[in-house]
């Protein structure tokens, strides 16, 4: 583990040598799956990460996946990415801290100053965020040159309140975005002295209102959901993770997924209660990979929409 003074001289350095293009429409060289669109379709491409717990190395040799991840190679590949399509958005689904020293000893600044230098857009709360409590939580979240979303977390009456959205909305290439944020119940998770002031809500309730408000109010053609409830193939009978989530509420596109640790090869799809269906994607843990969905509109309708899984080590 490098010195904190010899790691913010790094990435100061690092970000400054990062310059990201973001103008509309189609790109020059880009993808070859992107080549075959229509002319005048727009691809609008989402990275995502979740779960990197402070890895910001690559993994130990101890470690069964022993070299593989880091953000050096994260941002390499989503530099790459960017040139290729500037209409690009970089978010997290949570648990960016807790695993390693970095967190032990400068408590989540390392973390959010690696990933502002990447370049991320918007990322929302794991539970282990709040391993240090909310001020902690605060002080971290200040080097954090991102939007962070989270509707299910009430922050109101906290310092987090300013911090902290229910949803943001970008336009990437003509096409309004809408993100939002759910985090995992704290109930066994998170210390209550660690959470005390932030009121837990139930996920399908806030994400039927946040939906319906970025479609309807916000006027949003991608609704995309930043979640750190979970997935998995086979979920306990009345409980929330992501499958669940996107089979009782209507017009989520895609819920870039968190918490479980899960390492999906492809995206899997959840029919929604009126027919239409859910992107899903977990892209593991560690930062040991890179997920990629790509979203072509015609006009502000989506006409296609594909996934895949990008092995940092092994590149884009």
């Amino acid at each position: 583990m490098i010195s904190r003074r010899k790691f913010l001289s790094y990435s100061a350095a690092f970000g400054a040598g990062i310059t990201f293009s973001r103008s509309s429409g189609l790109w020059p060289g880009a993808l070859a799956d992107s080549l075959v669109t229509p002319d005048g379709d727009t691809v609008i491409t989402i990275l995502h990460t979740n779960d990197t717990h402070s890895q910001i190395d690559p993994l130990p040799a101890n470690d069964k996946n022993a070299g593989r991840g880091g953000v050096a190679r994260r941002a390499t590949i989503v530099k790459k990415i960017r040139q290729q399509n500037p209409n690009t958005l970089l978010i997290d689904a949570g648990d960016v801290c807790q695993g390693t020293p970095y967190f032990n000893f400068f408590k989540g600044e390392v973390e959010y100053k690696a990933m502002s230098a990447i370049g991320y857009d918007v990322g929302t709360l794991g539970n282990h965020e709040f391993d240090n409590g909310v001020d902690s939580l605060v002080a971290a979240l200040k080097f954090a040159n991102f939007d962070i979303v989270s509707a299910n977390y009430d922050v109101k009456g906290t310092k987090l309140e300013q911090i902290v959205k229910r949803y943001v909305v970008k336009t990437v290439g003509g096409v309004r975005i809408g993100l939002f944020g759910l985090g995992i119940s704290p109930v066994a998770l998170i210390d209550p002295n660690n959470f005390k002031g932030v009121t837990y809500i139930d996920p399908v309730v806030t994400a039927r209102d946040v939906v319906k408000q970025l479609r309807e109010v916000e006027k949003c053609s991608l609704v995309v959901c930043l979640s750190h409830l979970g997935y998995f193939a086979n979920p306990r009978p009345g409980s929330i993770s992501d499958g669940p989530l996107a089979a009782q509420v209507d017009g989520i596109d895609f819920i870039a997924s968190g918490h479980s640790h899960l390492f999906m090869q492809e995206p899997v799809m959840q029919k929604q209660p009126c027919g239409a269906q859910t992107m899903i994607f977990q892209v593991g843990k560690s930062g040991i990979n890179l997920g990629r969905v790509d979203f072509t509109f015609r006009g502000v309708k989506i006409v296609a929409a594909s996934g895949r899984l990008i092995d940092l080590t092994a590149g884009a």
